[in-house]
């Protein structure tokens, strides 16, 4: 087994000291930032890239996004397949990312080579289930007219 033989530093501290140990090797100074082990036959192995991903994080730049909080599940890829069944399921993280709930309604319009889901408001759906009746009514108008 390994032991970690210092606390790697992290944020501020960790800018500050490879500012300082700037004229050493990169090996060096992440070993004198924490970020290196001890094995049991007492060698040691600097962790270059905790050290690196430590750099990126101190300066804001995130390496990996923010992870489920239980760790399960699969990592939104923004892509879908059209299943055997000749269904499209946009799945729970995307649903939950638009903040939709069950029985959120969408109008579905079809262009080319490219579908547009239109969520359906409370006074949407009112006025589609007008039109619907305005439509049935004309109809027989136009019927009886004749």
């Amino acid at each position: 087994m390994t032991e970690t033989a210092t606390a790697p530093l992290t944020g501020k501290a960790l800018l500050a000291k490879v500012k300082e140990l700037s004229n050493l090797p990169r090996r060096e100074r992440a070993k004198q930032c924490g970020y290196y082990t001890v094995t049991k036959n007492n060698q040691v192995r600097v962790n270059l890239t905790d050290f690196y991903d430590a750099l990126l994080s101190a300066r804001g730049i995130p390496l990996s996004p923010e992870a489920p909080k239980d760790g399960r599940g699969r990592e939104p890829t923004y892509r879908v397949s059209v299943h055997q069944n000749g269904q499209i399921v946009i799945g729970a993280t995307y649903t939950k990312a638009m903040g939709l709930k069950p029985g959120d309604e969408f109008e579905i319009r079809l262009g080319y080579k490219h579908i547009h889901l239109i969520q359906l408001g409370e006074s949407d759906k009112k006025l589609s289930q007008i039109d619907l009746d305005s439509d049935d009514v004309d109809e027989e108008d136009l019927e009886e007219e004749e």
